[in-house]
């Protein structure tokens, strides 16, 4: 009888007595080189447990095996709150966060396929015009020469030197592709002065450091009306340099206002600021393509040399698909392990159906899905196993024909013996899992246990939540809405688009869908986002510190305060952790931390105000018998109920809780810190806030995104009540149950990037299913079991 050896029997990753976020103090055992998947409503505590214990402690015990002196340069992770975590791998993880917003970042530069062509074009480019550098669009090109003081053998040679670099940026829009001009009317009002508040660019008041620095820097007077200013004071205001002065003691740094907004604005991706600095900025800015290098960012020198009749710039604005094609045509044996690797970068992006996409893209501009798998691209051609790869709903902005291919490579994954753990709410993703793990029963405080763990079969037959939805199928609605009028697109040229024209009908709710890259987001965003009275909710993070919550977000904090102020004859002021209620102990925060240096920080309560953040004296003062730091501990519903009625009721946060019970958010409490919700809780946050826009027109982005089977009933539900109180609903989505519920559906296609940009079907759901002429009506059919 042969024994087993010990190293094979750590076949599992054993977690006991996890308590991170909200999960109750759970244990699980997830078996290794298995696809293992976990489901339950948002909110639950799947991230909790994947992100925040497993794949974290993975993470933190690869950093401690570097040099005290390495992990000074690293990210400092503090343990999980779990008892025991063991047989952990190595951990890669593949979230959903939107790859770096800088405007000099594109699909090329994120991934290594930029570099590789910069290589190749140096070597084989005729005519030769230097190094890589020569070709990056980031390096300028810059010369020098001068005396440099040398210390030799004790004494000092001046010795001449000079350097030169020959870079690839383009001199006139350094870099970016585009020019911007100010539209200076936006940025001031010329018959005020500085001190009058002439200034209307956000964030600089009156009352700020920015009014000092130009009060006290001495080159214009605050108190003279712009329009009165000589050639050089407004030179100064707008353009000068940086230049240090000091103002009242303090040394400060001055630079004109046009510099100090390129800076502190526009070296963001637009889309990633946050929405009332990006509407000053649509305002004041007029972006316009670069004359000199027609948008390329590269300079004459770089899109002058050329392999093959193509330039670097053709390259890298070419679709992926047709660049691996052009790529696979090359043969020279002195660049081959080069043209071997970079074709294989390009054919991972075409596997993973990103093919669609150009080198040139801004990262900025990609989804949170198409951001989720070009991150996949470097670890599709790895030869690493036993290595835990760790996922955030890949499905997420995949059409049910892309999900297929998705599907294939998380099994391909797996069959080379990793570990591969999904956080996943859709069923067709589901299904493959070899073992899954049900947390629930609710979200919030009411989930974060285990419900079930088991196989696929053993979760539809549990009884749970989500093994009651998992064969849930949406029918198609008998009867559906009619059109009150038409929202007309013309010619619609976009991105990949071909000269679209389509009429979007209002008063109704209208599902625009197609495989990923179709043209869906070019069709919105180019044509309809900008419009009058058209309010957008799209996927882009939320913006928010440990100290920002629900209440503060949403608004509904501002009356609230001023309730309690009104209720105790004192100033709102102190009833803001943040303001003159904060405790002085821990200035509001509710923690201490201590930094440790190479080790994780230590956050331990604060013992003055008990993590309550508020000083005592403020909690003496009382709403309808709960004191500040009791309302905020409050869930929503509970909220909901106390300012309803009674001495407590403010209509005004009223309004609002219940905008946020409609959006499912019931169970979240008005003080939980932002950074802890989960993407779906996120979005349906911003979904509650822009539902008090004043629009007619409700654009949403996949408002599915990180939602339970359960939880998108309960979506479709808000959506119907929008539409029946006279508005439009315009919804871009993948998922089968939305499309399957729509009056009209717009398909898009019938494929992606070149292969798509038209209009392939226009109808009800019904006709879809009926003439299953698309990919998508194909599958809605299944769907529905047409």
């Amino acid at each position: 009888m042969s024994t087993r050896p010990g190293a094979d029997s750590h076949d599992v990753i054993r977690v006991q007595g996890a308590r991170e976020n909200n999960l109750k103090d759970i244990s699980v055992e997830i078996p290794k080189r298995r696809l293992t998947v976990f489901t339950g409503v948002s909110g639950s505590g799947k991230s909790s447990l994947v992100f925040g214990a497993i794949a974290a402690e993975s993470q933190r015990m690869i950093n401690e095996t570097y040099s005290t002196f390495v992990q000074g340069f690293m990210p400092t992770l503090s343990r999980p709150d779990v008892d025991v975590l063991s047989g952990l791998t190595t951990a890669i993880i593949v979230d959903q966060e939107r790859m770096g917003a800088n405007a000099r970042s594109t699909v090329g530069t994120a991934t290594d396929a930029n570099a590789m062509l910069r290589i190749l074009f140096s070597r084989l480019g005729e005519p030769h015009i230097g190094s890589p550098q020569a070709y990056s669009f980031n390096v300028a090109s810059m010369s020098g020469a001068g005396a440099v003081s040398i210390q030799r053998g004790g004494e000092t040679v001046k010795e001449r030197r000079s350097f030169s670099i020959t870079g690839g940026m383009c001199p006139r829009c350094e870099g970016r592709g585009s020019v911007t001009d100010f539209d200076l009317t936006a940025l001031y009002d010329d018959s005020k002065s500085l001190n009058e508040g002439a200034l209307s660019i956000p964030g600089y008041s009156t009352e700020g450091w920015y009014a000092r620095i130009f009060r006290g820097c001495g080159w214009f007077d605050p108190d003279k009306p712009i329009r009165e200013f000589s050639k050089n004071e407004l030179h100064d205001l707008l353009h000068k340099e940086s230049t240090k002065i000091k103002v009242e003691g303090i040394n400060l740094t001055y630079l004109g206002l046009i510099p100090q907004m390129q800076k502190s604005f526009l070296s963001k991706d637009v889309d990633a600021l946050q929405p009332h600095i990006r509407a000053f900025v649509d305002r004041a800015v007029i972006f316009t393509t670069c004359p000199d290098c027609d948008g390329t960012r590269l300079n004459e020198g770089a899109r002058s040399s050329k392999v093959g009749g193509i330039s670097i710039a053709d390259a890298c604005a070419m679709q992926i698909s047709d660049l691996a094609g052009w790529v696979t045509g090359l043969h020279d044996p002195s660049v081959a392990p080069l043209l071997g690797a970079l074709r294989d970068t390009l054919n991972s992006f075409v596997e993973i159906g990103l093919g669609y996409l150009s080198l040139d893209r801004s990262s900025g501009t990609l989804s949170g899905g198409e951001s989720q798998r070009t991150k996949m691209i470097r670890h599709l051609g790895s030869s690493l196993t036993d290595v835990t790869y760790v996922f955030d709903e890949p499905s997420i902005g995949l059409h049910p024909h892309d999900i297929q291919r998705m599907n294939t490579l998380l099994l391909q994954l797996r069959d080379k013996g990793n570990t591969v753990l999904v956080v996943e709410h859709k069923p067709e993703m589901i299904v493959i899992a070899d073992h899954a793990v049900d947390l629930g029963p609710g979200a919030g405080s009411d989930g974060g246990e285990v419900v079930f763990q088991g196989s696929v079969d053993g979760l539809r037959s549990s009884g749970t939540l989500t093994g009651r939805h998992l064969d849930d199928r949406a029918v198609v609605k008998p009867s559906v809405r009619s059109h009150s009028g038409v929202l007309e697109v013309r010619g619609a040229d976009a991105h990949n688009l071909q000269n679209v024209d389509v009429d979007i009908p209002l008063g109704v709710l209208t599902v625009l869908t197609g495989v990923a890259g179709s043209g869906k987001s070019s069709l919105i965003t180019g044509s309809v986002s900008g419009r009058e009275g058209i309010v957008t909710v799209d996927q882009g993070a939320i913006k928010g510190s440990r100290r920002s919550n629900p209440a503060t977000y949403t608004g509904m904090l501002d009356p609230i305060r001023k309730a309690f102020a009104k209720a105790n004859g004192v100033k709102p002021a102190l009833f803001s952790s943040n303001s003159e209620g904060a405790c002085p102990n821990c200035n509001g925060a509710g923690v201490i931390y201590t930094d440790l240096g190479i080790m994780a920080g230590v956050a331990t309560v604060c013992e003055v105000c008990e993590g309550k953040r508020f000083d005592a004296s403020v909690l003496e003062f009382h709403l309808g018998g709960r004191d500040i730091s009791e309302v905020l501990a409050m869930s929503v519903t509970q909220a909901e109920e106390f300012f309803g009625t009674g001495e407590a009721r403010v209509p005004a946060a009223h309004t609002i809780l219940g905008r946020l019970v409609d959006v499912g958010l019931g169970y979240v409490s008005l003080g939980q810190p932002l950074p802890t919700l989960s993407g779906g809780e996120r979005q349906r946050l911003k979904l509650a806030v822009n539902m008090a826009e004043k629009g007619e027109v409700y654009v949403l982005d996949e408002p599915t995104a990180g939602l339970h089977l359960a939880d998108v009933e309960n979506l479709l539900g808000l959506l119907d009540r929008l539409v029946d109180s006279g508005k439009s609903v315009i919804v871009i989505e993948h998922h089968q149950a939305v499309m399957a519920h729509a009056d009209w559906i717009i398909d898009l296609g019938p494929g992606a990037g070149h292969d798509g940009g038209r209009i392939v079907f226009e109808g009800t759901p019904a006709d879809l299913v009926r003439s299953q002429s698309t990919l998508t009506g194909e599958h809605l059919a299944a769907y529905v079991g047409a």
